[in-house]
């Protein structure tokens, strides 16, 4: 082979090989954008997620204290109405006995 061929094979060897980086410079460069590009919806999902497991949270604490205030307010009204109804079993009690304090009161004046 002669020389001018060799050069020309040369040059030509040089100008593939650097085609061959360019292209994988580039590749590299397209998956690096992919996989950011990737990353950043894998880090969206799991906001997402943790945005919509927060509020089933949320939900249920307050489904809990809502449940556990309306148990509290119905021992509340149980207890309310056994006072009452305690007061009102000995009303004539306390009645019978203010009225013998006056007429004691009344006689003891006499």
């Amino acid at each position: 082979m002669a020389r001018p061929e060799v050069l020309d094979g040369i040059k030509r060897a040089e100008r593939e090989a650097e085609e061959i980086r360019e292209e994988a410079r580039d590749d590299r460069e397209q998956r690096i954008a992919e996989a950011r590009e990737r990353a950043e919806e894998i880090r969206q999902e799991a906001r997402e997620e943790a945005d919509d497991l927060e509020a089933e949270r949320m939900d249920e604490a307050h489904e809990e204290i809502e449940a556990e205030r309306q148990e509290v307010l119905a021992e509340g009204e149980a207890e309310r109405e056994a006072l009452v109804a305690r007061a009102n079993e000995r009303r004539e009690d306390v009645i019978a006995y203010v009225v013998e304090r006056f007429v004691e009161g009344v006689n003891a004046q006499t």
